[in-house]
């Protein structure tokens, strides 16, 4: 597996939470978040759509998972009149590059193998103060497959011996 580390910018996005499982499928926070996104001409290739899985499955009750779909948006954009979505920043820097493609119930599987095998064997560590950052290349109701194309961020900071 070539993993790439790569500088990432500062993004501000729009976002929907969902609470629930991580591993049943249940798009509606995504539907909501590409309604608004069309209707305010938020799309690739200008934007990006960002997946943030804010909790460890392995630690935390899955129907207490946390998932943000989110959408960047570009800079001088009107926040102030979207009452229904949310708004946050995600830190730049460091980020370790595992580019996935299956379906998107075994995205876990990219996760496993980042901490649990490629981390522990590289030069850096979990940079557990940033949030990994899973960016949505494809559409799977589109994939002839119906896989999924993430490149899965990874924040990562340099070991330090």
């Amino acid at each position: 597996m070539n993993i790439l580390i790569k500088e990432l910018p500062e993004y501000e996005v729009a976002f929907f939470r969902r609470v629930g499982s991580y591993f049943e499928p249940n798009g509606e926070h995504w539907g909501k978040l590409l309604d608004w996104a069309i209707k305010n001409k938020l799309f690739p290739p200008r934007q990006s759509f960002i997946g943030i899985s804010l909790d460890n499955p392995d630690l935390v009750e899955s129907h207490n998972c946390r998932h943000d779909a989110c959408v960047t948006i570009p800079d001088g954009f009107d926040k102030e009149i979207h009452n229904n979505i949310q708004f946050r920043k995600l830190d730049g820097g460091q980020y370790a590059l595992y580019q996935y493609y299956d379906t998107p119930s075994k995205l876990n599987l990219g996760y496993k193998y980042m901490y649990e095998q490629w981390l522990p064997n590289s030069d850096y560590d979990p940079d557990y103060d940033r949030h990994n950052l899973e960016f949505s290349m494809n559409n799977p109701a589109e994939d002839p497959e119906g896989k999924a194309k993430v490149h899965l961020f990874v924040p990562v900071k340099k070991r330090t011996p």
